[in-house]
């Protein structure tokens, strides 16, 4: 028979070893992770600003992670549909999704039944990028600046100016709330599925107005053929139009509004796993690929990561929800 000290030492030591394998199997996790390819769900339509920057962003993981991150689209009811599918995918790291302004302080105000609370379903990964919103015109419009469409606006008592955006609830469609607001004008919204219908609407003259985020329509501006540009609604100019003036210069004095974009993995995920696409989402929007290719777009990295982020978002759902609030809006 064993000494009672021989046995108490010996199970000692097996609880001992226990103990370190329980406290390893994070950092075993972390470490075996990634090992297979991701998916970035970006819950908007192909060809969007939501789009460009989800697949830029995947790229960018990519080369951090060493590991393939596939873009897959999953549009519907202003980005909830994909956003529902990050929330209840599997803990694990390997499905993410591209949040917005939109899906994650916005339309939680305007639709009554969401399937997710973007605030206790999704853990913020990383600040994706910031951006302007634009207001265009067709190019054969007769409106030359913002006060034209002011006028013009105030004068259509019986018919309403019409404009478009990419969906009700979504950043630009609160923008224009905003400068109806700001300006004490009405116009008639008309949400489409994403841009490659409603800039083929601006140009054909179903509508009269278009409101979208500027990476989306840039290159168009700047062409000028097709379309106008007629203000930014950041608080400065953008180094890319520099020709265009900011709402707050053009009649709607103190007018500061821009859209941003960040990754989010579902709740629950382990803070490893979290840890590693943190890093690799800052070292990827830190690269100059990144930087470059962000300023042709007319964006600006992200800087907010983990609960910074979080943060960031609650003041941002102060603020839209008071607007939602106020002008009444509701998804149809």
């Amino acid at each position: 028979m064993k000494p009672p000290n021989f046995v108490r030492r010996t199970l000692l030591a097996v609880l001992a070893a226990i103990s370190l394998l329980i406290i390893d199997v994070p950092v075993v996790q972390a470490q075996a992770f990634p090992s297979r390819p991701l998916t970035l769900v970006v819950p908007y339509p192909a060809a969007g600003a939501a789009d460009m920057f989800g697949r830029s962003m995947a790229q960018a993981l990519e080369a951090a992670l060493k590991q393939t991150v596939v873009v897959e689209n999953r549009p519907g009811a202003g980005g909830n549909v994909g956003m529902t599918y990050v929330s209840r995918a599997k803990p694990d790291g390997y499905i993410i999704g591209l949040g917005t302004i939109g899906t994650q302080t916005i339309n939680q105000f305007i639709y009554p039944e969401m399937q997710f609370d973007p605030a206790k379903d999704l853990s913020p990964i990383a600040l994706v990028s910031t951006t302007p919103n634009v207001l265009s015109v067709a190019a054969t419009s007769p409106w030359k600046n913002l006060q034209d469409v002011i006028n013009a606006a105030k004068q259509a008592k019986d018919k309403k100016l019409t404009y478009g955006t990419p969906g009700i609830g979504s950043s630009v469609h609160l923008t224009a709330a905003y400068f109806e607001a700001v300006t004490g004008i009405e116009l008639l919204h008309v949400p489409f599925k994403g841009l490659s219908a409603s800039l083929p609407a601006l140009i054909g003259g179903q509508i009269d107005l278009l409101f979208d985020n500027l990476p989306g329509t840039i290159n168009q501006i700047n062409e000028g053929g097709r379309i106008r540009g007629i203000a930014v609604t950041s608080a400065e100019r953008s180094p890319q139009a520099p020709n265009l003036p900011t709402f707050a210069e053009s009649g709607a004095p103190g007018f500061d509004v821009t859209a941003w974009f960040a990754i989010y993995a579902p709740r629950n995920t382990p803070q490893p796993i979290m840890d590693v696409l943190i890093a690799a989402a800052r070292e990827g929007l830190q690269t100059e690929k990144v930087v470059q290719a962000y300023a042709k777009m007319a964006a600006i990295p992200g800087n907010r990561f983990g609960p910074d982020l979080g943060t960031f978002e609650q003041a941002e759902r102060a603020k839209w929800g008071k607007l939602v609030k106020e002008r009444g809006i509701k998804a149809e």
